[in-house]
């Protein structure tokens, strides 16, 4: 975050918003600009990804879905803007240890431990890593003793659309979130590509609640995708991965994705509307829209 601040400062912050007699590397001053650029940054992503992928990628037919809730985008669009600026608050105090030199980000290639495979080799290790990580913690937020406290926000959602890809519970979002900050200060990673990957992150996080679930065949089995978040969604305790199914396989929690077998939430629309339940407008038989008044779905067994 050095290389982001660095720019705001020369570009922004220093020649029109702080005093010149308050010096750049003042630590109070340092912790105040990655508040402000931290919450411009991700509220940019999140809106500009989320807006993109629901104008673009996103079936709006699925709001047709029984369990699609009254309002629900400016629902998920609310938890996740009153959420992120809390998340940030320990996020920022990683970025500022790291602006302080203490983790292990390097500025050029040449400080790689084997050059430009290593920063190659970076990429595998951060998506592996966090993968593991991420799954495990995922896992943990669905216990019983902490699902309800916590992670039971996010799963109101049972047909999310993009927006929904940060509308967690803080607490949630910032453990959820944890392992990408964690890496940097375990391995060498690259101030660039570490930048890059935290855009990535952000792009994935929105394309796995993005509803569209096309999969390359040889991939449906081996990446995690909407398909399998979805499930997930509408069955609670399957597919927790982030990137891929290895960890759903060795913990026993993967679940082939009921839309590749012709089971899935468009499907269950299409039955519906064909038995005359849902119109073409969404409403069901009685006239009335489909969503709650009371903001929440139908509940899962486990739920």
């Amino acid at each position: 975050m050095d290389l982001v601040l660095n720019v705001a400062d020369h570009y922004v912050l220093t020649p029109y918003v702080y005093p010149l007699s308050w010096p750049e590397d003042t630590a109070l001053r340092q912790i105040i600009s990655l508040l402000v650029v931290t919450n411009l940054g991700i509220a940019v992503l999140y809106l500009g990804l989320g807006w993109l992928s629901y104008q673009f990628i996103f079936d709006h037919n699925l709001m047709k879905h029984p369990q699609f809730l009254k309002n629900q985008v400016w629902l998920e669009i609310r938890h996740a803007m009153t959420s992120l600026p809390i998340i940030s608050i320990p996020t920022v105090a990683l970025f500022f240890i790291e602006v302080k030199g203490h983790s292990k980000l390097y500025d050029n290639v040449e400080e790689s431990p084997m050059d430009w495979p290593f920063v190659l080799f970076s990429i595998i290790s951060f998506v592996l890593f966090t993968d593991g990580c991420i799954y495990w913690i995922h896992r943990f937020l669905h216990h019983r003793c902490i699902y309800k406290h916590f992670h039971k926000k996010h799963h109101v959602l049972k047909i999310p659309t993009p927006f929904a890809s940060h509308a967690f519970h803080p607490l949630d979002g910032f453990l959820s979130s944890l392992p990408y900050h964690v890496y940097p200060f375990l391995f060498p990673l690259h101030k660039v590509l570490y930048l890059a990957l935290y855009i990535f992150v952000n792009i994935w996080t929105v394309s796995i609640h993005d509803g569209a679930y096309r999969m390359p065949g040889p991939l449906q089995e081996v990446v995690n995708g909407a398909a399998h978040h979805t499930d997930h969604h509408l069955c609670f305790n399957v597919n927790y991965g982030q990137y891929f199914t290895l960890w759903d396989r060795i913990g026993g929690s993967y679940q082939n994705p009921s839309v590749l077998e012709g089971k899935g939430p468009l499907d269950c629309i299409s039955r519906l509307t064909a038995e005359g339940k849902i119109s073409s407008n969404g409403a069901n038989a009685n006239g009335h829209t489909n969503g709650h008044d009371n903001g929440s779905g139908t509940k899962s067994k486990e739920e």
